[in-house]
């Protein structure tokens, strides 16, 4: 119980240090979706080099898990520009569910490039999330918000294969922040000519926005790795779903963000498919120890 206490308070401060994320995101103001992403992925890629200096470990990765590497790092990638987007244009708990949807997503990849088993109940589940999502985006020609609808939902997408592959990074044994240092040095390279030719001049409160949203990104990985460390992600991942909670009274406070009704629709369906994930999945551990003993 201890170790799943200490889990779910580093779920928490995750949920809590995403939501501030996105604030300090939409804070940042009318600046490109790419050079907020380039800058928050810089502050994430001198941390984990910081940490594993401190560690003494050293970068050390296999070569035949290069190709994992890159797959995680493109999706990634994707993920965090498709939330970023949304967060700049959409209400923040709206887009903060949007990437929520990443855990349900990794499910159908697990379930496709690792092969684990996907049952009827979830599988009516995921279909469950996905209805909920359709409530958030709306997606009629008339709804001005559909695009950043959209890319919020290919956020998590890409989040959810990302997390998928890192999945499989760690079943071979890569460390957690040689994955974070190889994706947020690769996302910094790959946007770096983007933002060269397009970038826009930023003032001071908008770099110690921007620097804020990468110390608070940080925060929040480092948080949800080491959740999963000390649980299963069956047990705790419910949790997560704290940031939309954070995320709401912190568009509320700062930018007066109200969802509408449909949108309090799509949260119940999501929410409520993930409690019902998180009880099926835990049923299933109980009633086969084996499968409790592997996170």
């Amino acid at each position: 119980m201890k170790e799943k206490t200490k889990a779910i308070l580093y779920i928490l401060c995750a949920g809590f240090c995403f939501a501030w994320m996105s604030a300090f995101v939409r804070l940042a103001g009318d600046l490109p979706s790419v050079e907020k992403s380039f800058f928050r992925n810089l502050v994430a890629a001198f941390a984990a080099l910081a940490l594993l200096k401190r560690s003494g470990e050293g970068i050390h990765l296999k070569k035949e898990n290069l190709h994992l590497f890159l797959l995680r790092s493109l999706c990634g990638t994707v993920g965090v520009l498709g939330n970023f987007y949304a967060v700049d244009h959409l209400v923040l708990s709206n887009a903060s569910m949007l990437n929520k949807m990443s855990p349900f997503f990794a499910l159908l990849f697990s379930f496709l490039l690792l092969r684990e088993k996907l049952s009827p109940v979830q599988l009516a589940l995921v279909c469950t999330a996905f209805a909920g999502s359709l409530f958030i985006i709306k997606p009629t020609v008339a709804n001005l918000d559909l695009l950043p609808s959209l890319a919020g939902l290919a956020g998590g997408i890409g989040a959810g294969a990302a997390y998928t592959f890192v999945r499989m990074l760690g079943l071979r044994g890569e460390k957690g922040a040689v994955i974070v240092l190889f994706f947020s040095t690769f996302s910094c390279v790959s946007l770096l000519p983007w933002v060269v030719t397009h970038f826009v001049p930023m003032s001071t409160p908008q770099l110690l926005c921007l620097l804020g949203a990468g110390a608070a990104a940080t925060g929040g990985q480092f948080s949800i790795t080491a959740a999963y460390t000390h649980a299963p992600a069956r047990e705790v991942s419910v949790y997560d779903y704290s940031q939309i909670l954070f995320a709401a009274a912190i568009g509320f406070l700062l930018f007066g963000d109200i969802p509408d009704g449909w949108s309090f629709l799509g949260y119940v369906l999501i929410i409520g498919a993930a409690f019902a994930m998180f009880w099926y999945n835990n049923r299933g551990a109980a009633a086969n120890p084996a499968r409790s003993s592997n996170p």
